[in-house]
């Protein structure tokens, strides 16, 4: 199916049935697969980087919780006709081989790059209405810099993200404290 005889507003099930055949990388917005180009060099670093960090303290805790790499999640607003990709989330919830999307990510991480600032906050939105949600870090690919909003204890996100450029950087769900500079190591950053 090209994109020209797609449905108006394709479900979820419509998308993923037609990116399995489909090149490239894509998420669906709102009922309308939306292409994503690849990443760059740098942006790659950050997510194996702070993957393998994750990874890393989930095992010797002992956590059950698993990083997982450009998981499709499924917003709760306009959940027949969302699914965005993240750069990693993390999941403590029970998945199979045929799992398509992660319904319960505890954390979202995104990697921000100048040129897709509006797509990549629009994105975090959208993670707000995932209930299962605790933190949500933007990563900057331009400069050393997380952007991390936090739900309270009350259910409620902050107004504005708490912003972080040096010091530690403190990711609440899975219980990880790092220094941000090792999260940015091998960027030249």
């Amino acid at each position: 199916m090209s994109l020209a005889q797609l449905p108006l507003r394709m479900s979820v099930d419509e998308f993923l049935s037609w990116a399995a055949d489909t090149p490239g990388r894509w998420q669906l917005v709102d009922g309308v697969p939306c292409a994503m180009s690849p990443a760059g060099v740098l942006h790659g670093v950050l997510q194996g980087e702070l993957a393998g960090l994750l990874r890393d303290h989930l095992r010797a805790s002992g956590s059950a919780c698993r990083v997982v790499v450009a998981p499709g999640v499924i917003p709760r607003v306009l959940a027949q006709h969302n699914m965005r990709v993240p750069d990693l989330a993390v999941t403590c919830g029970a998945f199979g081989p045929d799992t398509r999307a992660l319904t319960d990510p505890v954390l979202v991480v995104e990697i921000l790059s100048p040129s897709n600032q509006a797509d990549t906050w629009a994105n975090v939105w959208a993670y707000t209405s995932i209930p299962s949600v605790r933190d949500i870090l933007v990563l900057r690919s331009d400069r050393r810099a997380a952007s991390l909003l936090r739900r309270g204890a009350d259910g409620v996100w902050p107004e504005q993200p708490e912003e972080i450029s040096d010091g530690l950087l403190v990711m609440e769900s899975v219980g990880l404290s790092v220094l941000i500079r090792d999260v940015y190591v091998g960027t030249g950053l």
